[in-house]
């Protein structure tokens, strides 16, 4: 039977039973249990628009259940009464139905869910894949009903269904069919919009919002929150937070606006430039909105993961967990996965269940390995795993490419994992790895100034980009991998930790120690007391037993800054006092064995050295102080008794030891004096250990200077070759190409070992080498950098090669200037050391040299007080060679017989110095007599000169008084002239008035309008106006402005004789009126 229609309200409908009777259903007042319905429904034999609308009230009510059994009891009917083709409709409405469930069911069902147990609830795929069967179903029931698979319902249908499982592609093309045929179908503008919007295209999403908003204002789902979303994308975030307010008003029981506003307000109160109160008003006012959102939608993943975040900072575990895990199981998109994996894995690592933790980490990343949070956390599971390479892996792969995260968290982070030594890496690997460090914090660190100069700028900088910069350990980490290659970068990060440290209040003494003893390397040895003091205080007063370790060694660096400073009592003290606390503290007991030593007081140092080395035998720096001190007592032989005993009973492999062993047996070959066979080759054999064991020291440390220095000695002195007689002696010119080889050799290895060992023995063994190949000038730069750099100018050794450098250029050069600087640092060593003789003979060499040298240049080239002082001190080298070659010691460092031959030759020389002084004299007077007699010429050349123009002013003198006269002349002569001209013109004047009584004609100056123009003619007037050119201007501009202005009248002519022989003799010149002012352009003209 056919149904009866609906009632004209709208809000019932009439089923006909039989023919005559009719139910009416008021779809206001539904029966929850929809059998009764179904009952009249299947007896009345319906039309499939009655079951629609029946369910899809019941849908509307919230009956959902109820909707689905309706349809389904649709279905039935139709099949039973035959009219299969007219179902399509009702598997639409099932298929939408299943979609409604989906949104409210799990994505996944998590199996070890603690809080939030949703086992044996269906997800989302399973009522996706029954609303695709019933999609299908449909489409076959049209096609067996010949009415076609299309049709606008189908088509919304399939593209909602394939919108919700993300196919994206496919829904566009179902929205689009249905547009193309009604472009306004709001369903549709809908879905595409959102698709634009997942694609990122925010304009056209914006535009299609906002279409749907004017076709239905009261549209839901509202399109406002469309147009917020777009919005906020497009940076507009004041429009989208308008959107979604009005949302809110329109609509105040949805919950997408409540929740869209409370995370707009938790973003406004982390704005570091607002206000506290009114960042805790809108953190609050973000919280309630949040809470609401998800009271209205406890199935929304969005709103439980805000809400998580929110449980998290107040640390309630226990909810938090809850609704990470209801964010897990019903997140519809990765971010919102991996949003709620991070937020179980935090809440688990706050409670210590790492296993777990490490577990939803790790999902995380293989859903977003490039999540900062992500790859952060389970890089710290993994620290704690002890798993350090597998952590550096992690945020490798985050910063690095493809896609490479700027996260100066993961930056620092990483650098440090980089910085810290780990078991199994090679010493090179670690180098490499330092490396990386370095570059990775100075990466960090431009970020972070990038930051602090934005906020300064005024813009909001991040919080946390200010907490990494105020990191006191970051710093101190930093100058722990810069304190081996700068120590300004070193520097430079001590102090900002130690602004760091201030600034809280609690000072740390290792910052000021490490501070202080940089300003000590640095020679700044005031700031370095300042700094070992102010850190001693703090250490003081920690007062435990990590407050008394700071204080034993921020001591002995104050000790040791006492000593450097010459300031040798408060080092001592210092040092006392370490030695009574701590007995057994060798260092402090090397520093007074060195103090003693440097007193003289050898005997008292070696005796404490003794009882060091009987507490620590085995201390190798202890060991190695003592081996420095027995060389330098000048105790060979135990020095190398010792130093073989380190080698063989404590470390074969200690790289000082030996550089030790090898300096010892170099110096002991070289000083050898034996020249029997066996002598020689036992002189071979240590010049060739001494090699061996530098050789050795490199192999072991590469990078050691010392070593690698004393094989370029070798090589230098060719110690292996002809100094050891190895090879046998060859010509003069083999021998001096070796020589200049090897020193070109041996220089290469200096200027590398320079780079690395700042000592002034490098730069002494360069000019070793200089001075090998003749470089003189060379070798004296070497020399002087060592001496004044290094040795303060008290090195004897080094003074006496730098005489012997400039004694060896001012004999190449024949140069007197040089000599006396050879003498120079010659006197300079023997006030160092009063008693060398050999110094003494070197200054008796030099003073006997500098005569000889001026006696044999032409007397131009020298002078007399030149050669007064050579003989002198010739003189004065004659006596010391009297008294070196009388000395009657054993054993001197000369010759005696040398020293007597010269000075015979010396008095043999001395016999020609008055002759050489009187030619000097004779030579110096002929150059004085020529001197004085150019300068007599030059001063009367000079005088003539200014005779000369003395006269020259004179007359320019008297020219200008006479000029000045005939100007003065000039002048009267025009003022009068003037004056005449004048008393004419008033006469002539009065002439026409008399000729004319009946013209009135008023004439106006010159250049009035109306006025006739009259022919100039040249009178008296223009012979004085050439005169006055001549003469120069005749009147001032105060005298022209002092004169009235009047009108032009009739001048009458004066005629003169040149103007009597012009009319005679040739054409009349024209006239001219006289002006009142004679301007300078006048004179130009007339001129």
């Amino acid at each position: 039977m056919e149904d009866a229609a609906t009632s004209s309200g709208g809000r019932s409908i009439d089923i006909e039973l039989g023919g005559q009777e009719v139910i009416t259903i008021d779809l206001d007042n539904l029966d929850p249990n929809p059998e009764d319905v179904l009952d009249l429904l299947k007896e009345g034999q319906c039309r499939v628009s009655v079951w629609t609308r029946l369910a899809g009230e019941y849908w509307r009510r919230g009956y959902l259940a109820a909707a689905e059994r309706i349809a389904q009891a649709a279905i039935e009917s139709l099949q039973a009464n035959g009219a299969t083709a007219s179902s399509p409709p009702i598997y639409a409405l099932l298929a939408n139905i299943q979609i409604a469930l989906a949104q409210k069911a799990p994505k996944v069902v998590l199996g070890d869910a603690r809080e939030d147990k949703l086992a044996g609830e269906r997800t989302k795929e399973e009522y996706y894949k029954e609303a695709a069967q019933y999609l299908n179903s449909g489409e076959r029931a049209a096609a067996e009903g010949g009415e076609g698979v299309g049709g606008t319902l189908a088509f919304l249908t399939r593209g909602i269904q394939q919108l919700a499982t993300r196919s994206m592609d496919d829904a566009l093309r179902s929205f689009e069919g249905v547009l193309a045929v009604k472009p306004t179908n709001l369903v549709a503008l809908l879905g595409k919009a959102r698709i634009l919007y997942a694609r990122r295209s925010y304009p056209q999403a914006l535009k299609l919002f906002q279409n749907v908003l004017q076709l239905n204002p009261s549209c839901l789902p509202d399109p406002r929150i469309g147009i917020g979303l777009c919005l906020w994308a497009m940076d507009h975030k004041a429009k989208a937070k308008a959107a979604w307010q009005r949302s809110l008003e329109v609509n105040p029981s949805q919950w997408p606006a409540q929740l869209l506003l409370g995370l707009e307000s938790i973003n406004a109160s982390k704005a570091e430039n607002q206000p506290e109160a009114i960042r805790a008003q809108s953190f609050l006012a973000g919280t309630k909105f949040i809470e609401k959102a998800f009271n209205a939608n406890q199935k929304s993943a969005a709103a439980a993961n805000a809400l998580c975040e929110l449980f998290l900072r107040k640390g309630s575990y226990k909810r938090a967990l809850k609704l990470a895990e209801r964010t897990i199981q019903f997140a519809d998109t990765l971010t919102l996965l991996t949003e709620g994996y991070l937020r179980a894995a935090r809440v688990l690592h706050a409670e210590g269940s790492l296993a777990q933790a490490t577990k939803y980490y790790t999902l995380a990343t293989e859903g977003q390995p490039k999540h900062v949070m992500g790859a952060i956390g389970l890089a710290q599971m993994q620290m704690q795993n002890d798993e350090m390479a597998a952590a550096i892996h992690t945020l490798d792969t985050l910063i690095q490419p493809p896609n490479p995260q700027r996260s100066v968290e993961a930056t620092v982070m990483l650098a440090s994992l980089r910085a810290h030594p780990r078991p199994g890496v090679s010493s090179s690997d670690v180098t490499q790895e330092k490396a990386k460090a370095r570059e990775l914090f100075d990466r960090a660190s431009k970020t972070l100034e990038l930051e602090d100069t934005r906020a300064t700028n005024g813009h909001t900088g991040r919080a946390v980009a200010h907490h990494i910069n105020e990191d006191m350990d970051m710093h101190a980490e930093i100058a722990r991998l810069w304190q081996d290659e700068s120590l300004e970068r070193t520097s430079r990060a001590l102090k900002e930790a130690l602004r760091i440290s201030e600034a809280s209040e609690r000072v740390d003494p290792r910052l000021l120690n490490n501070l202080g003893a940089l300003q000590h390397m640095e020679g700044n040895l005031e700031q370095a007391r300042v700094m070992y003091e102010g850190a001693l205080t703090k250490a003081a007063g920690l007062g435990s037993e990590v407050g008394e370790g700071m204080s034993t060694s921020i001591l002995y660096n104050l000790a040791r800054v006492y000593e450097d400073s010459g300031d040798t009592v408060m080092a001592k003290e210092a040092y006392d006092k370490l030695v009574a606390r701590h007995p057994e503290y060798v260092d402090a007991k090397i520093r007074q064995a060195q103090m003693l030593a440097n007193l003289n007081q050898s005997n008292e140092a070696h005796e404490l050295l003794k009882q060091a080395l009987a507490s620590q035998n085995s201390n190798l720096n202890l060991r190695a102080f003592y081996t420095y001190f027995l060389i330098q007592s000048n105790l060979p032989k135990p020095a190398k008794d010792f130093v073989f005993a380190t080698l063989k009973d404590h470390d074969k492999y200690d790289v000082y030891s030996l550089c030790a062993a090898g300096w010892i047996m170099y110096h002991q070959s070289r000083e050898s004096r034996d020249s029997s066979s066996k002598g020689m080759e036992e002189r071979k054999r240590g010049f060739q250990r001494s090699a061996e064991f530098y050789d050795k020291a490199l192999q072991l440390d590469p990078l050691c200077a010392v070593a690698a220095q004393g094989l370029a000695i070798v090589t230098a002195e060719d110690a292996l070759g002809t100094l050891s007689g190895s090879v046998p002696p060859s010509s003069a010119a083999d021998e001096a190409q070796r020589r200049l080889k090897n020193a070109r050799d041996a220089l290469d290895v200096f200027a590398k070992i320079r780079e690395s060992l700042s000592d002034g023995s490098v730069y002494v063994n360069m000019g070793h080498c200089y001075y090998a190949r003749d470089e003189f000038d060379r070798a004296i730069e070497s020399y002087e950098t060592a001496s004044l750099r290094f040795y303060d100018g008290h090195n004897v050794s080094v003074l006496l090669c730098l005489c012997r450098s400039w004694y060896a250029k001012a004999n190449k050069e024949q140069s007197f200037a040089g000599m006396r600087t050879s003498l120079k640092y010659a006197e300079m060593a023997l006030h160092i050391q009063p008693n060398d003789k050999a110094v003494m003979y070197n200054i008796a060499m030099i003073q006997q040299k500098a005569a000889e040298l001026l006696f044999g240049i032409n007397p131009t080239k020298r002078s007399l007080k030149d050669l007064e002082w050579a003989i002198s001190q010739a003189g004065h080298a004659q006596r010391l060679f009297g008294s070196l070659a009388a000395d009657q010691s054993p054993l001197v460092p000369y010759s005696r017989e040398i020293a007597d031959q010269r000075r015979k030759y010396g008095e043999s020389m001395l016999r020609r110095g008055d002759e050489h002084l009187a030619t000097q004299k004779q030579v110096e007077a002929e150059a004085q007599a020529k001197l004085d007699a150019a300068r007599r010429k030059r001063q009367e050349e000079k005088e003539r000169l200014q005779a000369l123009e003395h006269e020259r002013m004179e007359e320019l003198r008297k020219q200008a008084e006479k000029l000045a006269e005939e100007r003065r002349i000039a002048r009267e002569q025009a003022l009068e002239w003037t004056r005449e001209v004048q008393m004419e013109s008033d006469e002539e004047r009065e002439r026409k008035s008399k000729r004319a009584p009946k013209k009135v004609k008023v004439e106006g100056e010159s250049g009035d309008e109306g006025a006739e123009p009259k022919k100039k003619r040249r009178g008296k007037l223009k012979k004085a106006n050439d005169q006055a050119d001549e003469n120069g201007q005749l009147f001032s501009d105060e005298e022209a402005d002092s004169k009235p202005a009047k009108k032009r009248g009739v001048k009458k002519r004066v005629v003169r004789d040149d103007d009597d022989q012009e009319a005679a003799g040739g054409p009349r010149k024209k006239h001219f009126k006289s002006k009142e002012i004679l301007s300078d352009t006048d004179d130009e003209e007339m001129s």
